[in-house]
């Protein structure tokens, strides 16, 4: 049995670690088998992958990484913590990389280990940080083939959101990869216990784009304007929208974009598809330099 989820051996670690696990930096500790297995099975770990861990605290999931898989490479901010995983882990198929994730690209985190992709991302991702972890890396160079997160209920509802409730966190993932929610994580499940239930959300990477956009960073500028102001029509809303992050457009030309990418004027953005907003962008690119 994994020793890492005995709630008394976690509150002795923190202890001898003077380690007050806080809020602002999501410390909240795994210790239900249920949801630690959840995470397993989802992950389909075999003896050959190589696995990157964000956040592993004090080594619940590590653990189930290292007997699992060929190769894990585990990031962790605080030096007391990753201090404390080289000494549990002596020996283990491991490299315990201590950094701020989102200053090192995963293609140097790959580098730093010797190791080449394809890989999977298998993580409990702290609140705080969930959604730049996530772009950080479907956005790279070199993505995950899959990735298996624990994250917040409510983040992963509007990750996996259909038309009616999209948002711009839905589509910069689905952009890249297809997400299903695999099993709710009550509260319970933590050590300190956080105020809202979790979910494993399990992230497949497209094989290809499913929708062309030469110019990334142009899309998400169109989308971006478009939810600043949500519950209006996108035709009283995207020129003004455009217009706050630096894009000069009459409401005319809006909506003359709005008629040639086929999206009437009185949707609103939550209710555009990926492939509408892309032809949306294709119509501003004059604009959008």
């Amino acid at each position: 049995m994994n020793p890492y989820l005995n709630p008394q051996r976690v509150r002795a670690a923190l202890r001898a670690l003077d380690l007050r696990p806080t809020r602002g930096m999501g410390q909240n500790f795994l210790v239900d088998p249920t949801a630690l297995a959840a995470i397993v099975e989802a992950a389909a770990l075999r003896p050959d992958d190589l696995v990157v861990e964000v956040g592993p605290g004090l080594g619940v999931l590590t653990w189930e990484l290292t007997r699992r898989a060929g190769f894990t490479i585990a990031v962790e901010l605080d030096k007391r913590l990753a201090a404390r995983l080289r000494d549990e882990f002596t020996g283990a198929p491991l490299r315990i990389v201590q950094a701020d994730v989102l200053r090192i690209t995963p293609g140097e985190l790959l580098a730093a280990a010797e190791r080449r992709p394809p890989y999977k991302l298998v993580a409990n991702l702290p609140y705080a940080i969930t959604a730049p972890v996530l772009r950080h890396f479907l956005e790279a160079r070199e993505p995950p083939d899959l990735s298996v997160v624990l994250v917040q209920w409510e983040v992963a509802e509007r990750i996996t959101a259909a038309p009616g409730d999209l948002s711009v966190l839905a589509h910069a993932v689905q952009l890249y990869a297809a997400p299903e929610i695999v099993a709710r994580v009550p509260a319970s499940s933590f050590y300190p216990q956080p105020a809202v239930d979790s979910a494993v959300l399990r992230l497949h990477r497209h094989p290809a784009p499913p929708v062309e956009a030469p110019d990334v960073n142009a899309l998400f500028r169109v989308i971006k304007a478009g939810f600043l102001h949500p519950r209006k029509q996108l035709g009283n809303a995207l020129a003004g929208g455009l217009a706050a992050l630096g894009v000069k457009v009459s409401r005319e030309q809006a909506l003359a974009a709005l008629e040639r990418a086929g999206i009437a004027p009185t949707r609103r953005a939550e209710t555009v598809t990926l492939a509408e907003w892309a032809a949306l962008a294709h119509a501003l690119a004059p604009f959008l330099g």
